[in-house]
């Protein structure tokens, strides 16, 4: 054990040497950093309770996703019934169910048939979880259908998955560094993002549902006559936005193409008029559709509908075959930015709601690192005199491993762009305690194997040996633990998760290559005949 090769020590030491380097960067000037390769412009970023920033606890609307699941299955069951020409009439979303009367006694049986097709089982994790999606049921002529309570409770929990995956997207767009985004309880979602002390953009982002879509605007039917009841039933009444959020527009509710077809959308200026715009582009079949309704509407003004809001309509002067397009509505060149990464992120599945929100200021995040670095200093410091007072020589060799071990830390959350919190930094002072603790366990065994007769260097080396199955125990069931916090904890309990496990992994190296290979260099260099522990 106390016998290295050439390359075990060039491994050991190299290892640790470019493992600390990377910890280098958090020590320097931004701007002496700014200048180096990017992959070595790792640092470590300060978490929401060390350097201040922005806090939202938003919820998912779950009456939205009620009714787009309403809307949803009165749709299929009109394109069923029409389908298998069935006569039907009164069509409506009355409460929680939809509800449709069949013409004719003797097709009954088939309508029931057919909409049953809708009701299809929900899955789980292992298979089919016995529920169904829709109960159907009927009362003479009058079919009803109901979405379930576990389907309902599935597509808030898809919603919620699905939001948390654009809202990530759109706060990356934003430039900011790390976001913490973590589902809280069935509904909700807890965004972070330190470093942001205005959180008023953010919320306009996120407020935002940017369900963008094309459709015609009817010119035969003006706004006033829709506002005196001669509004057609194929048709509703949309309003405009910013300069123009007092104008009425008559707009065909059907969709001719959504912005689930978008591929990418920038911001730009207009080569005429200078103003701030829009690029979008459409995929394979966006464009298609989009080329499709540009032919056969020439001369027709169509509207670009964004959250049932009307931000530009303007008139088809040519066929649009190319795929893309612009967007101009008296933009700003911020309005033009954030509505381009909107359309990038792509629409929430449903509205999102604030309903926390705590802007942590960075004299709180100060006082945070200045009591961590208090707390920090003077556990390192008693650790340190113990260490020594207690084994002496051994125990500067400990405190010299625990310093490298502690550096290495620093390089591997550096190398991962790892966020550190207040509780992470917890970890690293529990790391250095555990850390010790393997030192302790090997200079016992030592003790031990002196009081039993061995001599100095086979004491040593039956020490380091023995006591290593004792300190794996020891740190794999804390590693499991530290996993464990990890994948089911959230926020502050994740970082302090990470940095624990990341100080038993640097805790095991150090102490069976650095402390050893210092030990095993001491015992060459001086041939002791007795151990000074």
């Amino acid at each position: 054990m106390l016998y290295f090769t050439r390359w075990k020590v060039t491994a050991i030491l190299l290892t640790a040497f470019v493992v600390m380097l990377f910890a280098v960067p958090n020590f320097l000037p931004a701007s002496t950093v700014a200048s180096w390769p990017k992959w070595a412009q790792r640092h470590i970023v300060l978490g929401l309770d060390l350097q201040g920033g922005s806090h939202l606890l938003l919820a998912v609307d779950t009456k939205a996703v009620r009714k787009e699941l309403l809307d949803t299955l009165r749709d299929d069951t009109r394109r069923v019934l029409r389908e298998a020409r069935v006569g039907y009439t009164g069509l409506v979303v009355r409460g929680s169910s939809v509800e449709v009367r069949v013409r004719e006694n003797s097709q009954l049986d088939l309508a029931l048939t057919k909409v049953k097709t809708l009701s299809q089982p929900l899955g789980g994790i292992l298979g089919t979880t016995g529920d169904r999606n829709v109960d159907v049921t009927n009362d003479g002529n009058l079919i009803k259908l109901r979405e379930t309570d576990p389907a309902i409770l599935e597509r808030v929990r898809q919603a919620v998955d699905q939001s948390i995956q654009i809202i990530e997207r759109r706060i990356n767009e934003l430039g900011t560094v790390e976001p913490l985004i973590a589902r809280e309880g069935s509904d909700r979602i807890l965004v972070q993002v330190p470093g942001l002390q205005d959180p008023t953009r953010l919320k306009a982002l996120l407020g935002k549902t940017a369900k963008l879509d094309f459709r015609m605007v009817d010119t035969a039917v003006t706004p006033e006559q829709a506002q005196q009841g001669q509004l057609p039933p194929e048709d509703e009444v949309l309003h405009g936005t910013g300069k123009d959020a007092g104008q009425a527009y008559v707009v065909e509710k059907r969709i001719l193409v959504s912005g689930a077809d978008l591929t990418d959308a920038q911001p730009g200026f207009d080569s005429r008029t200078s103003e701030p715009v829009v690029n979008f582009r459409f995929n394979t079949s966006g464009a298609r559709k989009f080329a499709e309704v540009t032919q056969a509407n020439v001369g027709k003004p169509f509207a670009i509908v964004l959250d049932n809001q009307v931000i530009s309509a303007p008139v088809i002067r040519e066929p649009i075959l190319g795929g893309s397009g612009q967007i101009s509505g008296n933009f700003t060149v911020q309005s033009a930015n954030d509505l381009a990464i909107l359309l990038r992120a792509g629409a929430l599945p449903a509205p999102l709601t604030i309903i926390e929100e705590r802007t942590v200021g960075p004299g709180l995040g100060a006082d945070s690192i200045r009591q961590g670095k208090i707390s920090s200093y003077v556990g390192a410091v008693m650790v340190v005199i113990f260490m020594f007072a207690t084994y002496g020589l051994f125990g500067l060799f400990a405190n010299i491993a625990v310093a490298i071990n502690v550096a290495m830390i620093f390089g591997v959350l550096s190398m991962l762009n790892a966020t550190l919190t207040l509780p992470g930094i917890a970890g690293i002072v529990l790391t250095v305690g555990i850390a010790v603790d393997s030192n302790v366990l090997i200079y016992e065994r030592i003790r031990e194997e002196v009081r039993a007769g061995r001599s100095p260097i086979n004491a040593i080396d039956a020490g380091f040996t023995r006591a290593l199955a004792t300190i794996l125990d020891s740190n794999i069931t804390t590693f499991i633990a530290a996993a464990v916090l990890f994948y089911i904890g959230t926020g502050p309990v994740r970082g302090f998760a990470v940095t624990l496990g990341i100080g038993i992994i640097t805790t095991v190296f150090t102490a069976f290559t650095m402390t050893r290979l210092i030990v095993a260099y001491w015992v060459r260099w001086r041939r002791p005949q007795h151990v000074p522990i």
